[in-house]
Order: structure tokens, then C-alpha cells, then sequence
């Protein structure tokens, strides 16, 4: 390995899976996400009306995506596949532990793979969908949902602004997350035909900027950069950094509100049976004609 080879990482996985362990036994009472995610995949596959023999859910967590999915016609062997093992002990029926950067099931062996909520954590995104497609056999199916641009904004604001205030500079404190405008091409980039991407908002309220904190810590969600600062946050910074939160983004009611943003990546493995884009110039009608008709 050379010298490099860490210079391009921007997540301490180790720390990411560890801090999974630690987290696992309270999983179930913050899933919220998950269950939103997994209401989603179930709505998407029930009108693409396949039969998905075998599926692997990547970044399994305890296992919420299999027990919603494993009932849908047409899904028979259901693989949980995650890094922490002791999440990965909550989740029923089959069960592979593995790192997302690294699988290891062989090239087009798998009908369906879905991932929730876990691939925003990989150091190399276009790597691990290269894997993905090359698991999939011809015509498979890749349903994946991750964080978005916007998640923690409001989280990411008040520390920012409480740290540049009190301590003259801020330390990467909240992970960066994808953007939906790159998705598309990135999926593009790893192989899959047919790529979709698309976007929600989800806006959750608590009662105080420390119960946001306190709830991301159980959901293991604690920041995991290589670049973080190593010493805590001073008391005063914290203080402070919710002082803003409420006074920013605070409500009639004294609750402070998080921004959750959803990004969703549909992709298919290359197949013959697949509808194909037009060639450059095989166009029967101009659209000068069109428009000239119209004017």
C-alpha cells in the first residue's frame, strides 16, 4: 500500500462500525428513517412488477429493510450484508457481515440489491456501485437511498457559527453528504442503464438542540471524519452553538426543527431487453417542423 492510500478517505470507517456496535441494543427506538426509507422501496417495487429471486440488502443496520421487503411476491432468499456485528445479530434470516467498500458475492449473482441509509459513509461511492453492478445479474435492479446535501443543515449552521464566534475558527464537525445532481452520472459512471435520482425533504422537531444531538449519538451517527478535532466540544461552544440553533431555527411552540434530505438512485444492470436511447440524427421528425406547425 502506498504512502497515499488513505489521502483521498474522508471517514474513519472503524470508528463508523464501532460506534454501530456500541449504539446497537437502542437501534430499533430510532429507526425512523429507516422505516421511511423502507415505506419507499416498498411502494417503487411493488409497480415494477418483478420477481427478485435473490436480494441483499446492503448496510443492513438490525435488519428493518429485510423484515419490511422479505414479504413482497416475488422475493424468496432475502441476504442481510452489514459491517457491525452486533447489529448485524438483530437482523433474522440470512446474514453476511461485510464492508460496503468491499462485497463479496460473486459477479452476476444477485437479482435485487437495496441499501438503506448507509452508502453516505463510503469513502469511495463510484467504487462501491461498480461493485454493486457487477453483482447484479443482466437486467438486476439496484434501489439504494443515502443523505442528502441538506441533512443537519441547521446543525451544521449554529456550530459553525458558534465556533468561528468563540473560538475564532470551526472544526468539520458534521459529515458532507452526496448531492442529487451528482448521482445520476455517477450511476452513469459505474455501469447502470436506465439511472433515476430523486430527492426528499423530511423535517422532524424536538424539544431541544441537545435531544437532536443525543439522538443522532444513538442512531451511531456521531461524527466519524478522518478531520475532526479530537478534543471535545468546548461546554461554552455547545451552549452557544444551541442558543443560535433555537433562535435560528427555533418554533412558536419551543421546539427547534432538523432537516432530514432523502436521495434515492434506481439503476439496472445492462441488458439487451432494455429500451435504448435514439441514436444522434435517426429523428424522423426536425423539431424546427414541430415547432413551425405549432406557431
Amino acid at each position: 500500500m502506498s504512502p497515499n492510500a488513505d489521502a483521498h478517505k474522508i471517514f474513519d470507517r472503524r470508528l463508523a462500525v464501532r460506534r454501530r456496535d456500541r449504539v446497537a441494543h437502542g437501534a430499533a427506538h430510532v429507526d425512523f428513517l429507516l422505516h421511511r426509507v423502507a415505506d419507499d422501496f416498498l411502494e417503487r417495487l411493488a409497480v415494477t412488477r418483478r420477481t427478485f429471486p435473490l436480494v441483499v440488502s446492503l448496510g443492513a443496520y438490525h435488519g428493518v429493510l429485510g423484515d419490511r421487503l422479505r414479504g413482497l411476491p416475488g422475493i424468496e432468499t432475502f441476504v442481510q450484508c452489514e459491517a457491525s456485528a452486533a447489529l448485524l445479530g438483530q437482523a433474522s434470516g440470512l446474514r453476511v457481515r461485510a464492508d460496503e467498500e468491499a462485497l463479496p458475492f460473486r459477479d452476476e449473482s444477485i437479482d435485487l440489491v437495496v441499501s438503506g441509509l448507509s452508502l453516505h459513509l463510503a469513502n469511495d461511492l463510484p467504487g462501491a456501485l461498480v461493485q454493486i453492478r457487477r453483482a447484479l445479474k443482466p437486467d438486476g435492479l439496484f434501489l439504494g437511498a443515502l443523505l442528502g446535501g441538506e441533512t443537519l443543515t441547521e446543525l451544521r449552521q449554529s456550530l459553525l457559527a458558534a465556533e468561528e464566534e468563540l473560538e475564532g475558527g470551526a472544526s468539520p464537525r458534521v459529515a458532507p453528504f452526496a448531492d442529487v445532481r451528482d448521482l445520476g452520472s455517477l450511476l452513469q459512471r459505474a455501469g447502470f442503464a436506465l439511472p433515476v435520482t430523486d430527492a426528499e425533504t423530511v423535517q422532524v422537531t424536538y424539544k431541544h438542540p441537545l435531544a437532536l444531538m443525543h439522538e443522532l449519538r444513538a442512531m451511531g451517527g456521531s461524527n466519524a471524519l478522518l478531520a475532526r478535532r479530537r478534543t471535545p466540544l468546548r461546554r461554552e461552544t455547545l451552549a452557544r452553538a444551541c442558543a443560535i440553533y433555537a433562535e435560528r431555527f427555533g418554533l412558536p411552540n419551543g421546539r427547534v426543527t432538523a432537516t432530514f434530505e432523502i436521495l434515492t438512485m434506481t439503476g439496472w444492470a445492462p441488458h439487451e431487453s432494455q429500451q435504448k436511447p435514439l441514436a444522434p440524427g435517426s429523428a424522423q421528425v426536425s423539431l424546427a417542423d414541430v415547432l413551425s406547425k405549432k406557431s
